[in-house]
């Protein structure tokens, strides 16, 4: 029986060695495709500010929506000037993409960013938000206010036109020709909003 163990001893040793050997092999496979899979995540995020850059994109939606409320009568903390190009949609954007990192080239992020406005999604902070640094009064109130006024519709042509901006190439919701979204179009009556979940069709 003895002579049975110490034939199979070496083997199960070399056993044991060839199973770590496999294991520590899969272990540096799996992180370095982990860190290619990080990588090419982080190269494609950026992607779209290669194509248009937010302060582009504030002023095309002004120009497609001209009754959206600019809020733009802050001063600066630098020159005591007006701000006057640090508008609402500029900072909408910039909280958008910068403070929550949300993609801007879908509808369903825009329209959890404006329910953030509406304090009907996540917390917006005194601190983070865009032109508290710049401005010598914080405009987070100001543009809170200015998003509620606004009504369903008005917020789903702010939405629709930001869509359309970031994806040149896949307007499939585009207006028809010769029309734009307005501030002023009348759509079907709407029910009641009922809350947070509303805001979302």
């Amino acid at each position: 029986m003895s002579k049975h163990l110490s034939f199979i001893q070496p083997l199960l040793k070399s056993w044991q060695a060839l199973t770590a050997l496999i294991v520590v092999g899969v272990i540096a496979l799996s992180s370095g495709a982990d860190k290619s899979i990080h990588r090419n995540l982080f190269s494609i995020q950026p992607a779209y500010a290669q194509r248009i850059t937010p302060s582009d994109v504030w002023q095309l939606v002004y120009q497609q929506l001209p009754d959206l409320p600019r809020e733009n009568k802050y001063i600066s903390k630098e020159n005591s000037q007006v701000a006057e190009n640090n508008t609402l949609v500029n900072r909408l954007i910039r909280y958008h993409i910068y403070t929550k990192g949300r993609a801007p080239n879908y509808r369903l992020d825009w329209k959890l960013t404006l329910a953030d406005y509406l304090g009907a999604n996540e917390i917006m902070y005194d601190t983070s938000y865009p032109g508290n640094d710049t401005l010598r009064e914080n405009p987070i109130e100001g543009d809170r206010k200015a998003i509620t006024r606004l009504t369903r519709s008005q917020r789903n042509a702010l939405v629709q036109v930001l869509v359309n901006i970031f994806n040149p190439t896949q307007n499939t919701q585009s207006p028809t020709p010769n029309t734009t979204p307005s501030l002023n179009t009348s759509t079907t009556p709407q029910p009641p909003q009922r809350g947070g979940a509303e805001l979302l069709k």
